[in-house]
């Protein structure tokens, strides 16, 4: 009895942290129902964490947005654009780059696909369905990659090799300080970006346009390489000074 007693205390734990263990209460579509929604409004990727098993699920969460809900298949053997494939899991958000960007993390034991939705405006904005690819293509993390040129004072040139995978469709770089805090967020196709030049930008999550670097201050440039099915190929952060 001491036995299994030990082992339900060992067990549980493993259970609860697992969103493939959790109760199915409503799907997707039963939460749109009568709403007004936006697709594709949500700018969400995901991410195999470096070293503890677990899936980041990135989000911006932009000002006055509510209700962050996220919804998960069972397996990625389904029709990702069927929204009564998708189940809410409750699960908490933290905070990444001190609240600027949001993530969940998820112990799935399956690929899956997983959308994030919010509030705003009274309507329901989603993600694009985010292909987790934890088992067969794990994230690559690898600073080596990334390479800092001095450019303009102020305004270094960040450019960066692809990892093993290269298919990625789009680059998301973020500039932060020596306190985490988010300076610039950026896009872009071109494997290349310059603080804060917005000529190759194809989004900008930049709410206030950023100063020149200080001179001589430490930063943090941190890239995530994006597939089309919103999964993060590579994952690079490197620390550096500005010139």
């Amino acid at each position: 009895m001491r036995r299994l007693y030990i082992l339900i205390l060992l067990i549980g734990p493993m259970l609860g942290c697992s969103t493939d263990m959790y109760h199915h209460d409503l799907t997707l579509d039963e939460a749109l129902d009568g709403e007004e929604q936006v697709a594709g409004n949500v700018i969400a990727c995901a991410a195999s964490n470096e070293d503890d098993g677990l899936v980041s699920v990135f989000f911006y969460q932009r000002d006055g947005a509510s209700n962050v809900k996220y919804y998960e298949t069972e397996s990625a053997d389904v029709d990702k654009d069927d929204f009564e494939n998708y189940y809410r899991i409750d699960l908490s958000a933290t905070d990444v780059f001190n609240g600027y960007l949001k993530k969940f993390e998820v112990a799935a034991f399956e690929e899956k696909w997983v959308i994030v939705t919010f509030e705003e405006a009274g309507k329901v904005h989603l993600s694009n369905p985010i292909r987790l690819k934890h088992e067969t293509r794990p994230t690559e993390y690898l600073p080596q990659n990334v390479y800092v040129d001095d450019g303009e004072p102020g305004s270094p040139v960040f450019t960066w090799d692809d990892g093993t995978y290269t298919d990625s469709e789009i680059y998301f770089q973020v500039v932060s300080d020596a306190q985490g805090n988010l300076l610039s967020g950026t896009y872009t196709l071109e494997n290349r970006f310059q603080f804060y030049n917005l000529d190759n930008v194809v989004l900008n999550i930049t709410e206030q346009p950023p100063s020149a670097l200080k001179s001589s201050s430490a930063y943090t440039f941190t890239l995530l390489a994006v597939s089309a099915d919103n999964w993060v190929n590579l994952y690079s952060e490197i620390d550096f000074r500005a010139k």
